[in-house]
């Protein structure tokens, strides 16, 4: 260990900076701590407003996660174009600025706009980052909606998705339902870790409220029941991608470029790396699992707007050019050089 701690460095090339973090991964592990290391990292955490900002930053430098969110956006507006109330459910609101954009297209809409309402459901390093409740984002997006004369309400759920049951959702009739599932469903535990399985139960329940259109973005990564070295070395591989991705963008000395690496990644990392059982909470899997989950809960595959599609790849090509961009089986790849990082895709 101490040969490898000379071998690696926070500043230094992609693979030696991703290789300090997995390195505290191993320590971890080998001293049986990935849940105490996992949980001291996040105690170690700037201020809210300053892990907010890293956040914000890595959506920007890393544009694959961000232009995931605007496909989901796409389908959510195209599946409800002739709608006058909609009801979206977003399962990890996060800081809710995936829906700005959503609710600025909504107002330009021919016609009008409809009455949107939003149900928020919360986490705890969310809540740690706004420096507050869901509460918080409600009223960000309702002075938004108001400034854009968008009829708006926004109810809030501060509870886990593991947590989640239909009396939480405030349903109400007339409303057409959208839901978003933004990079959350693989931090639910599956059938390998809990016999509630909450990740199927949740596509379950989402079935039963017969929503219009259902959003996914997720990680294009298979973590979720590898082995501890077929993961070691896909987790080595995807976020070598990511790192190499940040390279171009950041300078290696850039202050703000390691503290969005160590505060947004590394806790992930170490988590991959060091736990096992429930306290592994980093669980990806593939698209085409997600596929076979979603259509095992009754799902249909709702194909993505090419208009769209095409706006984000005009989109893309104003980052480095090794940003890449794919459209198949109806869902889009979106990565670096020749690694997909994030899959989005719509179900109905």
């Amino acid at each position: 260990m101490s040969e490898l701690r000379q071998m690696v460095s926070v500043s230094g090339e992609p693979i030696q900076r991703l290789g300090a973090y997995m390195l505290e991964g191993l320590v971890a592990r080998l001293a049986a701590s990935g849940s105490a290391i996992y949980k001291a990292l996040r105690c170690k955490e700037p201020a809210g407003p300053e892990l907010l900002s890293y956040m914000h930053l890595l959506y920007e430098i890393c544009p694959y996660f961000k232009f995931g969110y605007m496909s989901g956006n796409g389908a959510i507006a195209e599946a409800m174009k002739d709608e006058s109330k909609v009801h979206i459910i977003d399962f990890q609101i996060s800081q809710g600025t995936q829906w700005i954009t959503l609710i600025q297209a909504l107002a330009a809409r021919p016609g009008g706009p409809p009455q949107i309402r939003i149900t928020g459901i919360d986490d705890s390093t969310s809540a740690y980052a706004r420096g507050g409740g869901v509460s918080i984002v409600g009223q960000r997006l309702s002075r938004f909606a108001e400034s854009c004369k968008v009829p708006f309400q926004f109810h809030a759920a501060a509870i886990s998705g593991c947590e989640v049951q239909l009396e939480d959702l405030e349903l109400r009739p007339g409303e057409a339902l959208a839901v978003n599932f933004a990079l959350m469903l693989h931090h639910m535990p599956d059938e390998s870790v809990d016999t509630q399985n909450h990740r199927d139960r949740l596509l379950r329940l989402v079935k039963s409220l017969s929503p219009k259109v259902v959003t996914l973005v997720e990680q294009e990564s298979n973590t979720n029941t590898a082995p501890f070295l077929p993961r070691f070395i896909e987790t080595m591989n995807y976020y070598l991608a990511v790192f190499e991705s940040i390279d171009v963008t950041l300078p290696r000395d850039h202050k703000e470029r390691i503290n969005v690496e160590q505060h947004c990644l590394a806790r992930e990392i170490v988590n991959l790396i060091a736990c096992e059982g429930a306290e592994r909470v980093e669980r990806h899997e593939p698209l085409g699992k997600w596929k076979s989950r979603f259509r095992m809960a009754g799902f249909t595959p709702y194909p993505l707007s090419s208009y769209v599609n095409a706006t984000i790849k005009t989109l893309m090509e104003s980052y480095c050019d090794k940003n890449s961009l794919e459209e198949r089986d109806g869902a889009l790849y979106l990565g670096w050089m020749d690694r997909a990082l994030v899959a989005a895709c719509a179900w109905r």
